[in-house]
């Protein structure tokens, strides 16, 4: 078994158990990107890191949703594996979208992207994940315990990315990443949302400039040190908490 199989396991094995007990707030992440960028392996890198640094109590791998996200929206909302096919980062256009819908080959475009909104806030809401993409900034924007991270790069590296990637010509590259970015502007502005929005993501990073490696340890140390020091306010602020000794009323 892989090591993304082993982890899945553990996640569910430790969410299940969760169930009917008391569980701090886990933190969870979402990626948005230009196409090229480097998420996948980002986000890869900061789950390693987060198993390390940020396993909560209890312990609980961290999971990269990305591709596979679409397997899960497709099990979570008991939907034929058919569907898969369909559940494209874009927006359908109408007419196509009506007349699959009609000959039964999936349910309507707005049904499609209502489940994969409700699967995507079920995930974050359990925490130690990092969704990768499908507007899931958007979808999870007003959860408090997720944190959004946007990944740049100049476009003339992330064409030698995708060359790289995904072993295709250069002349084929650049429309594909061109195609890439545009089809995921549309897929997000079904949720009312500018996906190159700055002011949606509380961490723009640049991966032109920054390394993948280095992009991952200032969203590994984001994470640790904004939901350490919530921890640390719960505790401080809690009924039980006791004050150290001469705090009270000090101003100094």
């Amino acid at each position: 078994m892989n090591r993304g199989s082993n982890v899945l396991t553990g996640f569910l094995q430790v969410q299940s158990k969760a169930v009917g007990h008391h569980v701090r707030h886990r933190p969870a992440i979402t990626i948005s990107r230009e196409a090229g960028a480097g998420a996948i392996t980002v986000a890869r890198l900061v789950a390693e890191q987060l198993d390390i640094e940020c396993p909560g109590d209890p312990p609980c791998p961290w999971i990269v949703f990305d591709r596979n996200l679409v397997e899960e929206i497709v099990r979570d909302n008991s939907l034929s594996q058919k569907v898969a096919e369909y559940m494209v980062e874009d927006a359908k256009f109408p007419l196509s979208d009506a007349f699959e819908a009609m000959l039964g080959l999936h349910p309507s475009s707005w049904q499609m992207v209502e489940h994969a909104a409700a699967t995507i806030r079920k995930l974050a809401l359990k925490g130690n994940v990092i969704l990768v993409g499908r507007g899931s900034a958007a979808i999870a924007a007003k959860l408090p315990n997720v944190l959004h991270v946007r990944l740049v790069a100049p476009f003339e590296q992330r064409v030698q990315h995708f060359e790289v990637y995904y072993h295709i010509d250069e002349k084929e590259a650049p429309h594909l990443v061109r195609e890439r970015d545009e089809a995921r502007r549309r897929y997000v502005r079904q949720f009312g949302a500018d996906i190159d929005d700055p002011l949606n993501y509380a961490l723009v990073i640049n991966t032109g400039q920054i390394s993948f490696k280095e992009a991952a340890r200032i969203i590994t140390n984001a994470v640790v040190d904004i939901w350490g020091k919530r921890h640390l306010e719960k505790i401080t602020h809690s009924p039980g908490a006791t004050a150290e000794p001469g705090s009270k009323g000090s101003h100094s």
